[in-house]
């Protein structure tokens, strides 16, 4: 027994290699058969991925995508359009299956959508609204600005009534609405606050936009000019685009020597809003819209995940839930304050 045939191991092994060679073109004819088994990578992208909105929201798209059985991959190219466009084109050669964006320039969105498209892998907006080169918007995960804005300003005048501002004349009252105006989905959000704010019984010219970036130092610096160029104001209500863009402005108004007893700040995010609320500070923070990366996060990674294992269509909109909150409910809330 020991004496086997020379030829047939070889015979064997021919064999084996032809059955290997007719599963491989069986697999390789629809990829599904050999993709089904791996994991589907998805990625998500970020325009400001050190802020503590964008690290919400990535902890919830990796928790939901792992819960779900995929692999993932979070990148933050800070406010890069060119490095956006390369980082797309990179995670489609490293396998990707889907992916979620949040844009640094909303022009990006044709060559976005191209990619993905050419790529045959789901794309979604995530925050920012884009468009394809035929107009068409890219399905969309985030918040309704207007709503929000509608929110923020609605809070904004309670508290103004609350506070009796307009009806004191010894009080010189007006808004610093921070915007940055490139960027639609801020915009919605800004038109929204000042219409309320006008409903509230502010005047146009009561109105002042501070132009900045979307961050907090951009706020800061484009806020000190305009404080310097209105010394008759002795009360200040700020509104804006983000909790970033409140919170530069009241460290401006704090330079400025103004007490936050004479501010009324509404955040929007309430990530920086909760941080002097959960060290016993006095702030010009007085409210903040509480908007959850974590919860956008989440439903990215569920509807591209559906869309890959599943084939379900995406949905053209996915809106997360918000919720006005203060110094004293915030953590009933759920508002997770990291210092």
């Amino acid at each position: 027994m020991s004496h086997s045939h020379p030829g047939r191991g070889l015979q064997l092994r021919v064999v084996a290699s032809l059955a290997g060679l007719v599963l491989l073109a069986c697999g390789g004819s629809g990829s599904g058969s050999s993709s089904s088994a791996k994991k589907p990578l998805l990625v998500a992208i970020y325009k400001s991925g050190t802020q503590q909105y964008f690290i919400d929201q990535a902890t919830g798209f990796k928790a939901q995508a792992t819960q779900l059985g995929a692999d993932t991959k979070v990148y933050d190219v800070a406010l890069d359009g060119n490095k956006a466009v390369n980082t797309v084109n990179d995670a489609i050669a490293a396998g990707a299956s889907g992916i979620g964006i949040t844009v640094p320039d909303q022009k990006i969105g044709p060559a976005v959508a191209r990619a993905a498209k050419d790529a045959k892998i789901p794309l979604v907006a995530t925050d920012d609204a884009i468009s394809d080169s035929s107009g068409a918007p890219v399905p969309f995960v985030g918040f309704d600005g207007r709503d929000m804005g509608t929110k923020v300003g609605q809070e904004a005048g309670k508290e103004l009534a609350t506070d009796g501002w307009l009806k004191d004349s010894s009080k010189k009252v007006a808004a610093l609405v921070v915007e940055a105006p490139t960027v639609s989905v801020i915009v919605d959000r800004t038109t929204a606050e000042r219409e309320q704010l006008k409903k509230a019984g502010m005047t146009a010219d009561q109105l002042i936009t501070v132009p900045y970036s979307g961050e907090t130092d951009s706020a800061l610096q484009a806020a000190g000019p305009v404080l310097t160029a209105h010394p008759q104001i002795t009360n200040w209500v700020v509104v804006g685009g983000n909790d970033e863009g409140v919170k530069g402005t009241l460290l401006a108004l704090q330079n400025a020597g103004i007490k936050p007893d004479n501010v009324i700040g509404v955040g929007l995010g309430a990530y920086e809003a909760c941080k002097p609320w959960a060290a016993s500070q006095p702030s010009g923070f007085k409210s903040a819209l509480y908007i959850s990366g974590k919860d956008v996060g989440q439903a990215a990674a569920k509807v591209l995940y559906d869309n890959v294992k599943n084939n379900t269509k995406l949905p053209a909109k996915t809106i997360a839930k918000t919720t006005i909150v203060n110094k004293d409910n915030y953590k009933q809330v759920g508002v997770a304050c990291t210092q």
